[in-house]
């Protein structure tokens, strides 16, 4: 197995230290793990997908503004 250096924030190694039976490498491998499988997956959905990047682009725009909305909603 591979080894990497994780840096954190003092404030939250200070925070982590508290909780020192957890495994934080464990925790850390099964993010990285996560997020890597995500984006395969979403690799493999993009390379089925016939969208333009300006597809996507103009697709994007539109959630955004609908999320910037429904979040002004909610606020009020």
């Amino acid at each position: 197995m591979t080894n990497i250096t994780l840096s954190v924030p003092e404030d939250l190694h200070r925070k982590m230290k508290r909780f020192s039976e957890m495994k934080w490498s464990e925790v850390a491998r099964k993010a990285i793990e996560q997020r890597v499988d995500d984006l395969e997956t979403i690799e493999k959905i993009a390379s089925k997908s016939k969208l333009s990047s300006r597809d996507a682009e103009e697709i994007a725009k539109k959630i955004k503004r609908s999320s910037s909305l429904r979040f002004n909603e909610y606020r009020s």
